[in-house]
């Protein structure tokens, strides 16, 4: 009988290192724009959905607002100056379509167009690559009044955004994502009705998620027009799914709910449909699907931006309906959560990113977002947030798994920079590597700021 020892039983992690990554891998720390800009009126801007539903009683925990946020609108030169202090590479932010225009089409505001060249000039200045989101979450409020993502014509409207865009910024952005988290714009906004616009019921969702997933390719197919030599790319939200019991049911569950967290944008940009096998009462979708759409649902993206923080555990229900599935919360399985309810499952990253890189169409993947919030404090003028450098370890770890196992895994960037507005959940959760305080808008790097600093340096 052959010998072994205890340790040659565990398999061992590989070394965490910048270096092990490769000389390629990009790496960078994301924001957004309503989440950090503040000035919602400043220098000609539109009204977004998020201004209107921020400002109505109760939709925003203690009626928190993004009015003044970061006030990373004013305040970006600074925040730039810092994030190269920390030798961040790369920066991916999103632009405020209702900045640029904010009718949302026809007339264009130049004191808009004039600050997006500022904030990207200083990146390129300082040695900050830009990655630029087209869309995240803030919709103009005048095309909302017009049916916003239920309206077919918004496929028009992105189009001209998305041009408008590619033609002022295209000559020095060279890294592009269409969307952020389509299923989550979709399905909180007009599903659920708890993030802007506030509405609820399959009447706003299915057609909102048809249109987002037609101005998901044709955003792609605008940039690639204009500017053949961009990268381009869409993000979405991933996260891992599990069965709670190894049971016909609970598997089935599962499975339906994998169907709508994680495949029901991503599959028809490769040609693959809408997965309406797994998802029976999305079929209604068919209504509002013409002959040409199956193919102009298609994009040939260069990259998949996956945004992963946790991973759902799924059992059977009866009673909830068209799923008949529910997510069994971490408190009750006992298991560690963040300040968001969300489980900490490092192997989720790493059972995600195998999961997308088994899709042919799928080019190369990047990490665009990852991150945790934590009850950080700001004590004698520091934070000390020990539990999110130890969340970063742990999921780079299974990142660097994944990849030396094959995974197409090209790009980390930390969520986020700065702590800032957190939608519904308001100013509460911080998941900055640099702390703000609301009051004064100071500025402080955190432990997990200098500990990504020194990891960049190697």
């Amino acid at each position: 009988m052959v010998q072994h020892n205890k340790e040659d039983q565990i398999p061992q992690e590989p070394a965490l290192s910048r270096a092990a990554f490769g000389d390629s891998f990009s790496w960078g720390v994301s924001t957004a724009a309503y989440q950090v800009e503040g000035a919602h009126e400043a220098e000609g801007k539109g009204a977004s959905i998020w201004d209107i539903f921020s400002g109505l009683k109760g939709k925003v925990k203690q009626n928190h607002n993004g009015n003044l946020a970061c006030d990373f609108f004013n305040r970006y030169p600074d925040d730039l100056q810092l994030m190269q202090s920390l030798s961040i590479p790369n920066f991916r932010f999103s632009l405020s379509w209702a900045r640029l225009l904010p009718d949302g089409y026809g007339r264009v505001n130049s004191a808009g167009l004039a600050y997006y060249d500022r904030l990207i000039d200083h990146c390129l200045e300082l040695g900050i690559n830009p990655w630029v989101t087209l869309y995240h979450w803030d919709l103009p409020h005048a095309l909302e009044k017009k049916g916003g993502w239920t309206n077919r014509d918004i496929v028009g409207w992105f189009q001209e955004y998305v041009a408008l865009c590619a033609k002022h910024y295209g000559d020095r952005v060279k890294h592009w994502m269409v969307l952020n988290e389509p299923m989550v714009f979709t399905g909180a906004g007009y599903f659920l009705g708890v993030h802007a616009p506030g509405r609820r019921g399959f009447g706003s969702f299915i057609p909102a998620v048809h249109h987002a997933s037609m101005c998901q390719a044709e955003g792609g197919r605008t940039l690639r027009s204009m500017l053949p030599d961009a990268e381009i790319g869409t993000t979405f939200s991933c996260s891992h799914v599990e069965p709670l019991r190894p049971q016909e049911k609970d598997i089935k569950a599962a499975k339906r709910v994998d169907a709508l967290l994680n495949r029901l944008f991503i599959e028809p940009s490769l040609g693959l449909g809408y997965p309406l096998d797994d998802l029976k009462f999305m079929r209604r979708i068919e209504k509002y699907i013409k002959p040409e759409d199956e193919q102009d649902l298609q994009f040939d993206f260069d990259f998949i931006g996956i945004q992963n923080y946790t991973r759902e555990v799924v059992k059977y229900s009866f009673w909830t309906p068209f799923m008949q599935a529910n997510l069994v919360p971490p408190r009750k399985r006992k298991v560690p959560q963040t300040l968001m309810k969300w489980e900490v499952y490092p192997e989720g990253i790493y059972h995600i990113l195998h999961k997308y890189s088994q899709y042919k169409g799928i080019k190369k993947i990047i990490i665009t977002e990852n991150g945790a919030a934590f009850p950080d404090q700001l004590a004698d003028g520091q934070v000390h947030d020990p539990e999110r450098v130890t969340f970063l370890q742990q999921y780079l770890q299974q990142v660097l798994r994944a990849k030396q196992e094959g995974a197409n895994v090209h790009g980390y960037f930390v969520w986020s920079f700065v702590d800032n507005f957190e939608w519904a959940e308001g100013y509460d959760p911080r998941f900055g590597l640099v702390h703000v305080d609301f009051e004064t808008l100071q500025r402080t790097v955190k432990s997990s700021g200098y500990w990504y600093r020194d990891f960049l340096e190697g």
